[in-house]
Formats: structure tokens, C-alpha cells, sequence
């Protein structure tokens, strides 16, 4: 997380309740709210422990633009632990977490060989064999999960709420849970 903090991030390092509201301490200073979300995802149990969310680090990678690619529509495969699709006429190819989930189950960015080779021979060899086309971009964002697909949306204390595991779905699902715990707090 620092890698993205570099300048000018504010990271919450924890908070308390407080008269009327809560107290909240971050690298940049303190805050008062009446009350808080929590919406870190893999990164919520820094906050709240007690939590169940545990990170899950994804890989992914994206060709150069691919003239006349008839790919259409969203992909997935391998029990939902690997997914493609196109977008701008390049393919978006990510996943392979399940090679080893002891390396995978962390907060760190990072991109591997044994994933990033994985993600290539699927390409290659199954999503375009005999399309020649180069790897344009590279990269990998953590998600959080939990035994329960169902993400955590509630109050999990006085005025504290979270909306976090989100079981690699945050993209698909994050607005609709954002509304469901923005209503939660206007109780």
C-alpha cells in the first residue's frame, strides 16, 4: 500500500469513538465523523479484525491493440479463477491466483512468473493460437475474500460500517454496495 502513498495519501491508521462521533488518525492529520465506512476491501481487516476478508492479489496482463479481433463478450474459465475479454480491440486476460494461493493471499502488488507465463500460454495457445501480438501493459490490484461469496455490508458498530469482500466482483458490484451502505449510515 505504501507503493501507492507515495506523496499524497492519507492512510487511516485507526480510529476511535469520540463525543458524538469518531476520532479518526491518518498519516495526514486527524478527523471527527459521526460515522465512518469502511470500504478497503482486502485491506478492511487493518481496521476491523474481526473481520472475515482476506486479500487475494490478481494478476493481469493486456495485449496491443489487435486489428479485426472477434472476440466478444466476457470469458471466464477455470472455475471462475481466470477471465478474459476485449476491450478496445485488445484482450484483458487475468487470474491464475489458484497456481499458488500462499503467494497470492497477500496485500503486496506484484506480478510472478509462474502467473504471468500461465496467463500467456492461455493467450497463445487457447485465446488466439496463431495470433501473434504483444503484451502492452502489465499489472496487479488486490481484492478481498472470504469463505461467504456474499460481500459485508453492515454495521459492525456504532456508526461504523463496512462494505468490503467483495470476492473478486468489486468492479461488477462496488457501486450497488456503496448504495446499499450509504443507506445504512442515513438510518
Amino acid at each position: 500500500m505504501d507503493l501507492a502513498c507515495r506523496s499524497s495519501c492519507c492512510k487511516v491508521q485507526r480510529f476511535t469513538e469520540d463525543a458524538g462521533g469518531h476520532r479518526i488518525f491518518t498519516s495526514q492529520g486527524e478527523f471527527k465523523a459521526r460515522a465512518i465506512i469502511i470500504a478497503t476491501n482486502a485491506f478492511a481487516r487493518d481496521l476491523l479484525p474481526e473481520l472475515e476478508v482476506f486479500p487475494g492479489r490478481g494478476q493481469v496482463l493486456v495485449t496491443e491493440p489487435i486489428p479485426d479481433l472477434k472476440v466478444r463478450g466476457s470469458f471466464h474459465y477455470n472455475r471462475g479463477y481466470t477471465y478474459f475479454r476485449n476491450i478496445d480491440n485488445r484482450i484483458l486476460l487475468g487470474g491464475f491466483r489458484n497456481l499458488d494461493t500462499t503467494a497470492e493471499q497477500t496485500t503486496e502488488p506484484g506480478l510472478t512468473d509462474l502467473v504471468q507465463t500461465a496467463l500467456e500460454n492461455l493467450l497463445r495457445e487457447t485465446i488466439l493460437p496463431g495470433v501473434h501480438t504483444k503484451i502492452e501493459y502489465r499489472w496487479s490490484g488486490v481484492m478481498g475474500f472470504g469463505r461467504e461469496l456474499q460481500p459485508i455490508v453492515k454495521e459492525v458498530r456504532p456508526g461504523v460500517f463496512c462494505a468490503v469482500r467483495c470476492n473478486g466482483m468489486g468492479i461488477a458490484m462496488g457501486s450497488l454496495i456503496g448504495e446499499h451502505v450509504a443507506d445504512l449510515v442515513n438510518i
